[in-house]
């Protein structure tokens, strides 16, 4: 079984109607309603973009992340999600100079099980990750974002700077990812 943590991201519903069209069995929360305790009822994890910071939604994620690295239980972090599991495991974010809003193309420089060569995306943060602190590698890069997916050396835990849930190449990950 799937959860998905709704962060208060504007395309959570896309996430949701693509579960559903995929027949993928999830269960969906919010982050201020999100059972920590409950977590290990569930072998993958979506964790959704956000729209306004909050400090409650910053621990409760930084708990799914930390369970996550010690459970071995899946993990994708999507644009404020994959933020928080380079936060949580001791990386960096920073403000963009302008918003990235829109289509983009990210290369994947390290193979993986969840993509490969170049996918079209669509972006939409003010942030993103600055640096990665040490057990997360970068997956693939864009010419405006140094990393647009990341990976756990050893647990499968991955995050997306862009939103997969908005691009047919996206989807194709989620996919992947929900059948690791």
């Amino acid at each position: 079984m799937l959860l998905l943590v709704d962060n208060g991201s504007i395309y959570t519903t896309n996430l949701t109607d693509f579960f559903k069209k995929q027949s993928i069995p999830f269960e969906k929360t919010t982050s201020h309603l999100c059972k920590l305790d409950g977590l290990g009822r569930y072998d993958h994890i979506v964790l959704s973009g956000r729209r306004r910071n909050d400090q409650k939604t910053n621990v409760v994620n930084t708990c799914i992340v930390r369970h996550a690295v010690d459970n071995s239980t899946k993990l994708l972090g999507i644009c404020y999600g994959a933020e928080i599991i380079a936060l949580a495991l001791g990386g960096t974010i920073k403000r963009c100079h302008s918003p990235r809003t829109g289509g983009r193309t990210v290369r994947v420089i390290k193979e993986n099980s969840v993509c490969g060569g170049t996918l079209d995306v669509f972006e939409s943060h003010r942030y993103e990750m600055a640096s990665l602190p040490d057990g997360l590698v970068p997956l693939a890069e864009s010419n405006e974002c140094r990393y647009e997916i990341i990976r756990h050396e050893t647990e499968p835990v991955f995050g997306t700077q862009f939103h997969p849930e908005m691009s047919p190449d996206g989807q194709n990950l989620i996919e992947q990812f929900c059948s690791l």
